[in-house]
């Protein structure tokens, strides 16, 4: 006779959530899968979305389709507001849903560090939404170029960009890249030689979590492709058109992207005491949240000490999925009665891609740069896409630019509120492009 299966639910379908849910053993767990939107989204390539160079649905996959061949295996579209860690169950903006065991997988958002007026006036890079939107202002900015003088069009032709780890490194290099190769086809009436990008790091180096001479080549490597770095400099202020910065130099912009930290997305019903630096929710060693019985969280939003990580587990790809695949194997073995295993990452390196033919490698025993680093970049970011289709999209995507220096994805699809017919004599709605 079958076991009667427990009810586990999942919140959040990013990296350690869709893992979680792959991993879980199908006899012995009905999944509920919930979260805001209705697809998983591929971080690290946002920023290619953002400067033209890949479609957003080549790095996004409906949640329905990802598991259409899992029938114990539920989802639903819904912000969870609240838990009742007393009554098994969470309260979401489409009802109340119990457990049996519920795993947080809400990974992390933008940290502006309290600063209201940069978060009102900034963008971020944290979902394929906010690509999409940098794309379009992007595209934007340049149309209005070609027409705008004086301090308008001074404000329009610089690019700040706030925060030099990966993602800052890899927008930086990126947009460099479009600057040189891609929009001056496009946009012959505007001077480029005039067009700044700016990259500002509040500490003395570029990806400050890697190595003295990855630091030192990205730095190198942005600075050969004309882009303005300024280290140990902090954002005091933005407006929407001056920045305002820590050393007293004002950028005149209308373009700031915040990709200066992240805090944890957390949910109410936590005990006080089980939540740390960062937003971050304090787990043991196979994932449980402090104070809990069978609440866990996995990922961005799991801080673990430990011997080798004192400080918490980087919050990357890797270990978001690591962890979702030993909780899977450690909820199994609860259910049997088994012993659990504690998790222990091991760190097989990390990477920064600064442009075509640049990037940079750590490894635990050895460093390298330039094309190497640059193609196994690209291997290992392919490897980890979900679907084969959207492995051999990005893949061609990829070919194409690098041997045309080109790409066909420059499309504004941005919503029109109104379009005027013929002579203005008539005014119609008209649908908005969603990708």
């Amino acid at each position: 006779m079958n076991p009667v299966r427990k009810k586990i639910i999942v919140v959040g379908g990013g990296f350690a959530g869709i893992q979680l849910v792959r991993q879980l053993n199908e006899k012995l767990f009905d999944v509920l899968l919930i979260d805001q939107i209705n697809h998983h989204q591929f971080q690290p390539l946002f920023y290619q979305v953002a400067t033209s160079q890949i479609e957003p649905s080549s790095i996004s996959l409906p949640l329905r389709n990802i598991f259409k061949k899992k029938p114990n295996v539920q989802i639903r579209l819904a912000q969870v507001l609240s838990i009742v860690s007393h009554q098994n169950k969470i309260i979401t903006s489409i009802g109340e849903f119990s457990y049996d065991f519920l795993v947080l997988a809400t990974g992390c958002t933008t940290n502006f560090f309290g600063n209201g007026n940069i978060a009102n006036h900034s963008f971020t890079l944290k979902t394929t939404y906010d690509a999409i939107i940098i794309r379009n202002h992007i595209l934007q900015t340049f149309e209005k170029i070609i027409s705008a003088t004086g301090a308008e069009r001074t404000g329009l032709c610089n690019l700040a960009i706030v925060g030099a780890g990966a993602t800052g490194v890899e927008l930086a290099g990126a947009f460099a890249e479009v600057k040189k190769n891609f929009l001056p086809r496009d946009y012959r009436e505007v001077d480029f030689s005039k067009f700044n990008i700016y990259l500002i790091e509040g500490t003395k180096d570029t990806l400050s979590n890697m190595s003295a001479a990855s630091q030192e080549e990205s730095k190198k490597y942005l600075q050969q492709m004309g882009v303005t770095i300024l280290t140990e400099t902090f954002v005091k202020d933005y407006d929407g058109n001056m920045l305002l910065l820590s050393s007293g130099e004002k950028i005149h912009t209308q373009t700031v992207i915040w990709a200066a930290g992240v805090t944890g997305n957390t949910i109410d019903g936590l005990s006080p005491g089980s939540i740390t630096r960062g937003n971050r929710v304090i787990v043991d060693r196979i994932n449980k949240v402090a104070g809990t019985e069978n609440i866990y969280a996995v990922g961005d939003v799991a801080f673990m000490s430990t011997a080798k990580y004192p400080k918490g587990h980087p919050q990357v790809a890797n270990v978001a999925i690591n962890q979702a695949k030993l909780l899977a194997k450690n909820l199994s073995r609860i259910l049997q009665n088994k012993k659990t295993t504690e998790f222990e990452y091991n760190d097989l390196g990390s990477m920064a891609i600064i442009g075509r033919n640049k990037a940079v490698v750590d490894l635990p025993f050895v460093h390298f740069r330039g094309r190497m680093a640059w193609l196994t970049w690209m291997f290992l970011h392919l490897m980890l896409i979900i679907t084969v289709k959207n492995k051999l999209i990005i893949f061609i995507n990829w070919a194409w630019t690098y041997l045309s220096k080109d790409t066909s994805l420059r499309l504004i699809l941005a919503p029109e509120k109104r379009i005027k017919k013929t002579k203005g004599a008539n005014l119609i709605a008209a649908p908005a492009a969603v990708e």
